[in-house]
């Protein structure tokens, strides 16, 4: 039997918004068994609280910033939420509140690394109490124009990613791996953000990419990624199962099954997590 995790100490990660460029403080806590991924706006009045599975699940496509996963409850919204999700999806963690002080998390290298690194450091510990395991026991699917993502049975917890793009450096990439924690943490974790150099300055020309540089968001040039080098011969693609991984996590609870995604993105992703959440699988 498989047990709920949580940190054993309290950890801080400081930083700025990927999107709004903002400073933020990021505490981390251990909590409870059964209590669930809580976010605390510690910057609002009354300090309000956002359990993972309280969302409305209809803004997050519908409402919520693009380019960035973004939880919505009313008006209170936590953005950019996928890289810090997908640490803590990598390392088993069940339970834990992350109180921020921002409308954005902190985007530190543009991965999930320095995330993982943290929760690590803080102590991922069992508590005593039994993990559910979200077992998909039938074909779920979402698709929109040349994108699909599909959830199917199988053993474990697989991703298979398709990325296509009509670019002489990225063109196509194909990744697929059966997560589990060490995977994760040394294949997937550190894959950073990425962007086409003309997207880039659209995104800025729009208000978005304010805490974005060469560091923490791969700018992809005629030649390749623009003052830095890949971490990975085929770091983009890992990124986009990474965000996958974050987004999945919106459901709660660990996923059993094999996602197979084509150029899937955040609100393709979040169309998925409905589905399954709406079947009741």
């Amino acid at each position: 039997m498989t047990k709920q995790k949580t940190i054993k100490d309290t950890v801080t990660i400081e930083g700025v918004g990927l999107q709004t460029g903002a400073k933020a403080t990021l505490r981390l806590k251990s909590s409870p068994a059964n209590s669930g991924i809580n976010f605390i706006r510690t910057d609002l009045p009354n300090k309000p609280l956002l359990n993972l599975q309280s969302i409305n699940l209809n803004e997050l496509s519908s409402a919520a910033p693009e380019r960035r996963t973004t939880l919505v409850m009313g008006p209170l919204q936590i953005q950019t939420t996928e890289h810090f999700l997908a640490a803590l999806s990598g390392l088993g963690i069940d339970n834990i509140v992350a109180e921020l002080d921002s409308a954005e998390l902190p985007g530190m290298d543009g991965s999930a690394k320095i995330f993982t690194d943290n929760l690590k450091a803080a102590g991922v510990i069992e508590q005593d109490a039994p993990r559910n395991v979200l077992k998909i026991d039938k074909a779920v699917w979402a698709m929109s124009d040349d994108s699909i993502i599909v959830a199917l049975p199988g053993d474990g917890f697989k991703v298979s990613y398709t990325l296509s793009y009509d670019d002489p450096f990225l063109g196509d990439q194909f990744f697929s791996a059966r997560i589990n924690e060490k995977f994760f943490e040394s294949e997937i974790a550190p894959a950073r953000t990425f962007c086409m150099e003309a997207e880039a300055r659209e995104l800025l020309r729009r208000g978005l990419g304010k805490g974005a540089n060469y560091d923490n968001t791969l700018v992809i040039g005629k030649d390749g990624p623009i003052n830095t080098k890949l971490r990975f011969p085929d770091e983009p693609v890992r990124h986009k199962i990474l965000d996958l991984i974050g987004d999945l996590y919106i459901l709660g609870l660990p996923l059993e099954g094999h996602i197979i995604a084509v150029k899937s993105g955040h609100r393709l992703n979040m169309e998925l997590v409905k589905k399954i959440k709406e079947l009741g699988i």
